[in-house]
């Protein structure tokens, strides 16, 4: 059924399906809903995790993490079942699942319900990961947490996984004998939305001026 018109206009609106999804920023909703404020006016100015940590808590952080991995596993698991079904075919809701999977990551960063101001997409890559490869997921997060924990900066953490994603969901596409170019080019164009993000940590990481979590909150 590839490349037919019906197929096509699936794996579209599995982008866009994945797009509203990601939107949904919960940086934005929490931070609004229990301390009616804006997030975004606040700190780094990031509507994401660990801005939500630093200035209000480990409870916001929870609701914030857990809401914005929820919404980019389920775009992937809506998108990659829906199309499965109506085409007869795993195959092809594993391709939705990665359209929508970027769609998803594409709406944290650019929410249409908030003003196109939003995260990072760290915590919505990780709940489209959960959902398609499950195995890379655990591989990344041994990494991110080995990496955060011992230097304190989590955005050193959150790029290094951004960069690995595309070379271990290879491997494992690889080993389970899946499409290794509609994998390759979706998990690399999801690694460069995030490093993309990252571009001003990177920046200070490089200067040596790069937050180390646990220090005094600054703006910056």
């Amino acid at each position: 059924m590839a490349l037919e018109p019906a197929f096509i206009l699936m794996m579209a609106v599995s982008v866009v399906i994945g797009y509203l999804l990601g939107s949904i920023n919960f940086g934005v909703v929490v931070s609004k809903g229990l301390y009616h404020e804006d997030v975004r006016t606040k700190g780094s100015g990031n509507a994401g995790t660990t801005n939500i940590l630093r200035t209000y808590g480990k409870k916001a952080a929870a609701l914030t993490l857990a809401g914005d991995m929820a919404k980019g596993a389920v775009a992937v698991w809506l998108c990659h079942w829906g199309v499965a079904l109506l085409t007869g075919a795993d195959v092809n809701g594993v391709y939705a699942g990665y359209l929508a999977a970027i769609g998803a990551v594409c709406g944290h960063l650019w929410p249409v319900w908030f003003g196109f101001k939003g995260g990072k997409g760290i915590a919505v890559a990780a709940g489209a990961i959960l959902a398609s490869e499950p195995v890379v997921l655990l591989a990344l997060l041994v990494v991110f947490f080995a990496i955060a924990l011992t230097t304190r900066i989590v955005s050193l953490a959150s790029v290094t996984v951004a960069v690995l994603y595309p070379i271990l969901t290879l491997l494992w596409s690889w080993y389970t004998q899946r499409s290794l170019l509609f994998t390759g080019v979706c998990t690399v164009l999801m690694a460069v939305l995030v490093v993309w993000m990252h571009r001003a940590n990177i920046q200070r990481l490089m200067n040596g001026t790069e937050y180390r979590f646990g220090e005094k909150k600054k703006d910056e």
